[in-house]
């Protein structure tokens, strides 16, 4: 018998308009067990497609497809297939690249990334974590890779009753590969690193924030220096801040196999930006990519805090007609609310400034449109007006 979960009409309403989750709330009949892919039903008995099932998320369901359409083992093969290909088509200047991203490629809570001839998965349901085996079957078919590793250390694990693992699935993976973006090396740390190595959404920001970059930069949240080396090859001076020892001495490591000189500290950003104020420094080329400050809604005031802090600072130190790029990844501070954040900042600072570019995350991390929890990354360039 085909494992069934009933919806309510309120449920079923968040379907009709485009979203693909069902939280618990609007869940009114379980025959399921965790992680079964089950017939959805409206409160009628019309079928309105296969999700995965979730005993403990609060996002009971995650759809597959719509009506009667199967959601088998072919399907998510095919799915796959079609993911890949489509990443092909973008000629992205890298060898490190996202290659499935969840809801945004129709196979929810899977992600995928590429790091040369390795892949890195991420399962982040119970469902996905089923069907991991058939993921890896056809990861390993389309594309033979050397090894395919589980960084399966997600936080949203635990919301799933998952454990938190990181194995090797297939192959052989390193404990670091090398890759390469827009002319850039880079050692990625696959079991250590953040997501899943580096950050591989703001590949095309760093493209963009090139072309405005001169004189000293000032790279805070510096992370392995992914902006401190696309944008340093057109500075004079470039200074990179992150909290991390660990993340600086992979800078600094990244630096030298680029054959670029970068000032690499280890700090507090919140901190260093005031010390550099009191310095009187000024600089031409800013950037701001913080980790995400609101990891859910009640940080959401604390979050708008410190983002207008961060960029209060940056705009008294960055010099007339230079270039500051600001981003953030907090999902649950949108482009609107970042947008006026960075107004008052502007503000408080006494500066005017225009805005060269609104951007968000890499073309390899889509956002599927009516759902807003696919678009997280911002990222605006501005110019301080002399």
């Amino acid at each position: 018998m085909t494992p069934t979960v009933v919806v309510s009409a309120r449920g079923e309403d968040r379907l009709n308009a485009g979203h693909p989750w069902i939280y618990r709330a609007d869940v009114a009949d379980v025959r399921a067990g965790a992680g079964d892919v089950v017939a959805v039903r409206n409160p009628r008995g019309r079928q309105l497609g296969h999700a995965f099932y979730s005993s403990r998320s609060q996002i009971a369901l995650r759809m597959l497809t719509a009506g009667e359409q199967a959601a088998d083992e072919a399907l998510v093969r095919r799915r796959i297939e079609s993911a890949i290909g489509f990443r092909e088509s973008l000629a992205i200047d890298a060898t490190a690249y996202r290659l499935v991203h969840g809801e945004s490629d129709r196979l929810p809570s899977l992600i995928v990334d590429r790091y040369g001839d390795h892949l890195v998965v991420q399962a982040l349901s119970q469902g996905m974590d089923r069907l991991l085996p058939v993921v890896v079957s056809a990861l390993t078919d389309l594309l033979h890779p050397r090894g395919i590793l589980a960084r399966n250390d997600s936080r949203s694990r635990v919301l799933e009753g998952l454990d938190q693992r990181v194995e090797v699935l297939a192959g052989d993976v390193p404990d670091s590969v090398t890759v390469t973006e827009l002319g850039v090396s880079y050692d990625a740390d696959l079991r250590r690193g953040q997501k899943t190595g580096l950050f591989l959404d703001q590949r095309e920001n760093r493209a963009a924030a090139a072309a405005y970059a001169r004189g000293r930069l000032l790279d805070c949240f510096a992370y392995h220096g992914g902006f401190s080396l696309v944008l340093g090859r057109r500075c004079q001076e470039v200074i990179a801040i992150d909290v991390s020892e660990d993340a600086i001495a992979r800078l600094k490591q990244n630096a030298q196999r680029n054959g670029l000189s970068v000032d690499a500290r280890v700090g507090n950003v919140f901190d260093e930006l005031r010390g550099l104020e009191r310095l009187g420094e000024r600089f031409e080329t800013i950037v701001l990519d913080p980790p995400a400050f609101a990891k859910n809604k009640a940080a959401v005031v604390k979050a708008r805090a410190g983002y207008k802090e961060i960029n209060l600072r940056a705009l008294k130190l960055l010099a007339p007609g230079g270039t500051l790029v600001t981003c953030s990844c907090s999902y649950n501070v949108g482009e609107a609310a970042f947008g006026e954040i960075v107004y008052e900042a502007a503000i408080d600072a006494r500066a005017a400034v225009t805005v060269v570019e609104k951007r968000m995350q890499g073309r390899d991390h889509p956002v599927l449109l009516g759902v807003p929890e696919t678009y997280y990354l911002k990222c605006f360039i501005l110019r301080k007006l002399v």
